[in-house]
């Protein structure tokens, strides 16, 4: 026995120049965990600006290239919950390697696919083999640093990483297409994707591989779980495209996830050995933080959506332009990640969630006021609001969920976490979608009354065009025809601030939860407190 062990407080077998080893394998994985992870959850909005290019590239249809976006996102909702049993089949360390390895070459896939069918097939492989890192991440930071004091640093690094990932998701995507090609939207993926695979098989020693609980295998949960959760995805991405229930494929989906969804909760609820442990949710911060966490996914993932798209349907914006606006939510995150971790150790955490739900309703509410000519200017100050807001609220929300539950519940439990944030995105996304046709078509028809030539405003408007044109007076088709696309575009901010404002409630309404989740105490630690 070293006599620096005993000053040091170190383990009796442990020297100090083992614990500093020790240290810095265990920084080296949980950063390549961590790069895995944002790798992944890039990929989610990668392409959403890219779209058309892709389209272009694989002679698809517009309604075919939509399933470029939803194949990845219903594998990768699907593995999200099974990261957990698979990490303990496998062990983190080789789970985690061959999920960055398959996820590496399904990118390199994507990058060579030659038609649509080919393209969804990688899609789906990447989606599943990357919607395996991203809860590992999570249950890593906790499971390397179960000590609060310690987890300080890893906790705002890995909140950070979620975030910002989906947030600057456009921006890369538009200025990769922009500089190169729509391939290199996946062949970005290589050098990260093969970095991490070796960093985490060369550091990480989290568990053992427990084989025998594969024959415990829930197989019928599993089935549920795919139907229930792949349905469900489906459904919510094309409802609002095919006006939902007047889709055969929609409703049908719908049924089925209904369906699905009841075999999967009586199934998880009477067998000995589910294949997802929802005890997670009888602790009350889980809970909570579970809700508030997928109200604020259906905000995160929803402005990414609205935001692009208001400017390229309304301003005009290119997909680099769009992404030059974009850019400014994740750099106001990475600029305000130290603050928001500083504020999270030294006051009550429920407070900064509580300050970051408040910035993220202004900043949706500032939009909710947009004028037709709205620019990079005007969008600066909301971008700045939301994108601080989301990483106040996130940082120490994932330590109150997470951070009070027992070590061997922690992988399932990250699992359970991650997906409410996505299927909020996905419900969020589907919301918008839904109700942005209905409040387009309420608003054209308010302005179109409005519209006749008695009126002295529309009268100028149309004698002011005709003059520009030349002769034809203000009866002129081409001056009725501006006046007309001036009118919907009126129509369209119209909505989109509808969208905006709603969201601002949503997101305003989830400050009711908070004083409900219980403040942790300071020497919390995974397993300690339950």
């Amino acid at each position: 026995m070293s006599t620096a062990s005993l000053d040091t407080g170190l383990p009796l077998d442990e020297t100090l120049d083992q614990a500093r080893e020790r240290h810095r394998r265990e920084w080296l994985g949980f950063l390549a965990i961590s790069m895995g992870s944002f790798i992944a959850i890039l990929d989610i909005q990668i392409v959403a600006s890219s779209i058309n290019q892709i389209q272009a590239g694989l002679s698809a249809s517009a309604d075919e290239i939509q399933w470029v976006q939803t194949a990845y996102l219903i594998a990768e909702v699907i593995a999200i919950p099974l990261s957990g049993y698979l990490s303990r089949l496998l062990s983190t360390r080789l789970y985690f390697t061959l999920s960055a390895l398959g996820f590496t070459l399904a990118s390199l896939a994507c990058a060579l696919a030659w038609d649509l069918p080919s393209m969804i097939l990688f899609r789906t492989l990447q989606g599943f083999l990357g919607g395996g890192m991203i809860p590992t991440a999570f249950a890593a930071m906790f499971l390397l640093f179960p000590e609060a004091k310690r987890r300080a640093l890893p906790q705002l690094i890995g909140g950070l990483m979620a975030i910002l990932a989906p947030s600057i998701g456009p921006s890369v995507g538009g200025y990769l297409t922009g500089i190169a090609s729509w391939h290199w939207l996946f062949l970005v993926n290589l050098g990260p994707g093969l970095l991490c695979a070796w960093g985490v098989w060369s550091t990480v020693r989290l568990d053992q591989p427990q084989p025998q609980i594969f024959k415990l295998t829930d197989w019928p949960g599993l089935a549920f779980l795919a139907l229930f959760l792949g349905c469900l995805t489906y459904a919510l991405d094309e409802g609002p495209r095919v006006d939902w229930l007047a889709n055969r494929s929609v409703a049908l989906c719908l049924l089925l996830a209904a369906l699905g969804g009841a075999l999967f909760f009586w199934r998880m609820f009477s067998c000995d050995h589910p294949i997802v442990d929802l005890r997670a949710f009888r602790n009350r911060n889980f809970a909570l933080t579970s809700l508030v966490s997928l109200v604020l996914g259906m905000s995160m993932f929803t402005l990414i959506y609205l935001t692009p798209l208001f400017l390229g349907r309304v301003r005009g914006y290119s997909a680099l332009q769009i992404g030059e606006v974009m850019a400014v939510q994740g750099m106001a995150m990475f600029l305000t990640a130290p603050l928001a971790g500083r504020l999270s150790r030294r006051m009550d955490p429920r407070q900064v969630i509580a300050v970051g739900l408040v910035l993220v309703a202004t900043g949706s509410w500032l939009n909710g006021h947009m004028s037709a000519d709205w620019g990079h200017a005007q969008f600066l100050w909301p971008q700045v609001l939301r994108g601080a807001g989301m990483i106040f609220a996130f940082i120490p929300m994932t330590n109150l969920a997470l951070g009070t539950l027992p070590s061997e519940a922690v992988k399932n439990a990250s699992g359970l976490y991650t997906v409410t944030r996505n299927l909020g995105g996905a419900i969020g996304l589907a919301l918008v979608g839904t109700l942005l046709n209905g409040r387009l078509w309420l608003h054209w028809q308010d302005l179109a009354a409005t519209l006749h030539s008695e009126r002295s405003g529309v009268y100028d408007y149309l004698h002011g065009a005709a003059a520009q044109l030349g002769p034809g007076g203000e009866s002129d088709p081409r001056a009725l025809g501006l006046l007309n696309q001036l009118a919907q575009q009126q129509a369209l901010t119209m909505a989109y601030n509808d969208m905006y404002l709603l969201l601002s409630a949503l997101v305003a309404a989830t400050l009711l939860l908070v004083p409900l989740i219980e403040k942790p105490r300071p020497d919390t630690e995974v397993g300690v407190a339950h």
